[in-house]
């Protein structure tokens, strides 16, 4: 274990919004205790917790210690859970309260370190996200090395995000508005940049001459339980597709960007926004499929989740799958489709990206199939590139697909680190180009609306598909219009 700090790192007074909810607890601070053995934490780094909780800061510390042992490895470095665990303090505030103790309180916690980097984490709805900021200006927190993490889902739609960007590009300036995607942070998505622009063999062929298709799927075995308050003003749409896969497919099909620099790579993201062509009124029935889980086996329906507040008539019309064919208009991307899906209540948990090659223009072997470069994301990172090999033995020549397999888990001896891990590094090193800019997110919703919009002049209810399968038949037949199939479909 290493205890000093990375160079570029600086000492940092991490201030969570929402310190003790589950996001917290689940993600932030086993990621930053993995920071801190990592020795990507200074010494003198705090994480300071804010919430209505009125705890002291050893209340807090013992609420971290009994919940968080689930999450990271505690008993192999006792001493270094304990040191973790005194970089840990608490403020008590209200929203819009009228005494403003919270912020005196927290003023008073940061006054005489203003040399050191302030990182303002909102692990909160974004309603909140205007007033924290408000309150942060007026009680004089803000400073030139301040820096403001906004976690998703960054607004409903398009004018409610301008809006947020808005109140928050108030206070704070864009080159310290981090805006996150803990996708941005997995090994795999990083890998995918370097597998594009480190490898001479791969580029040439990135393009509508050799690819027939992409697939982005990113499929949940769960459901919504105690969920559906949320769940029924978000929607597969917004909750994932805006954001997670639409990220995705912007790494997946950006141009090469001039330098390995912040603003060029998020330069060619927007780019790829922009180009997609645009989804609205009649062609969303062409376009794209809605899907909602219903009760099968042991597994309830999505209205009939537990512990959830009671099914609206609004209910009946919230998606908890959808199946998109995008297509971008440009030079390298020409008629060849994106196929972004997502689901809950699927029958295994996998987020990937499938490469599907076009085949060979003329095959001398009987019972080939085209190449596949496959990017896992989850359950196990990983690539796989599918390739035609001879089976061993005498007589005919018989074809049979095997993967050359790369597994980050097994090939390099370090923990992989989660992608909250990098993510927060990234933070408090000031690198933004894992986040998105205003203009990136603004135009991933100006996409996504018209198919909102569309959806909700139809009449027409989700189409039912029963827990534990793999969507609804509309779905499959999105890509058996044109002769193919889903990726688990062909295994």
């Amino acid at each position: 274990m290493s205890t000093h700090s990375v160079p570029g790192v600086h000492t940092a007074d991490l201030v969570v919004f929402g310190g003790t909810g589950d996001l917290s607890m689940r993600k932030l601070l086993p990621a930053l205790y993995h920071c801190d053995r990592d020795g990507r934490l200074s010494p003198a780094t705090r994480v300071i917790a804010m919430s209505r909780g009125g705890l002291t800061d050893a209340d807090f510390r013992g609420k971290v210690d009994a919940e968080v042992r689930a999450f990271v490895p505690v008993d192999d470095d006792p001493s270094g859970w304990e040191r973790f665990l005194g970089r840990l303090h608490h403020v008590s505030v209200d929203v819009g309260g009228a005494d403003g103790s919270g912020w005196h309180d927290l003023a008073a916690l940061l006054a005489g370190h203003e040399d050191r980097d302030r990182v303002f984490y909102l692990a909160s709805p974004p309603r909140t996200f205007g007033p924290f900021c408000r309150e942060l200006a007026a009680a004089g927190l803000v400073t030139p090395r301040s820096r403001v993490v906004l976690e998703k889902p960054l607004g409903h739609d398009l004018p409610s995000a301008q809006r947020i960007n808005d109140e928050v590009g108030a206070i704070f300036d864009e080159r310290q508005i981090f805006r996150i995607d803990h996708y941005l942070g997995k090994e795999t998505v990083q890998n995918l940049l370097v597998l594009r622009f480190a490898n001479a063999f791969l580029e040439p062929i990135w393009n509508s001459l050799w690819i027939d298709h992409v697939q982005i799927t990113a499929a949940e075995t769960v459901g919504t339980p105690g969920r559906r308050g949320y769940y029924d003003h978000a929607g597969a749409l917004r909750d994932m597709v805006q954001n997670h896969l639409l990220q995705l497919l912007t790494l997946t099909a950006m141009e090469p960007p001039a330098r390995n620099d912040r603003e060029a790579i998020r330069d060619e993201k927007v780019k790829v926004l922009q180009a997609l062509r645009p989804i609205a009124g009649t062609e969303a029935g062409r376009f794209t499929v809605r899907g909602q889980y219903t009760g099968a086996g042991d597994l309830p329906g999505y209205l009939d989740e537990p512990g959830s507040t009671p099914p609206t008539e609004g209910s009946r019309r919230v998606e908890t799958f959808t199946a998109i064919r995008a297509e971008i208009r440009n030079w390298r991307w020409a008629g060849v489709p994106f196929y972004l899906r997502t689901g809950k209540r699927m029958p295994y948990r996998r987020s990937e990206i499938v490469v599907q090659f076009k085949d060979v223009p003329h095959s001398i072997f009987p019972g080939g199939s085209p190449n596949r470069l496959v990017l896992r994301l989850q359950p196990e990172e990983g690539i796989e590139l599918h390739i035609m090999a001879k089976e061993p033995g005498a007589g005919e020549v018989t074809l049979k697909p095997v993967p050359l397999a790369l597994s980050f888990g097994k090939t390099f001896s370090n923990r992989v680190p989660e992608a909250y891990e990098r993510l927060l590094t990234d933070v408090l090193a000031g690198n933004p180009t894992l986040f998105m800019r205003r203009d990136e997110v603004e135009a991933a919703w100006r996409w996504i609306d018209p198919i909102l919009d569309a959806w909700r002049a139809d009449p027409a209810l989700p189409e039912p598909y029963p827990a534990g399968t793999t969507g609804p038949a509309g779905a499959h037949e999105l890509l058996g219009r044109s002769g193919r199939a889903w990726h688990e479909e062909e295994l």
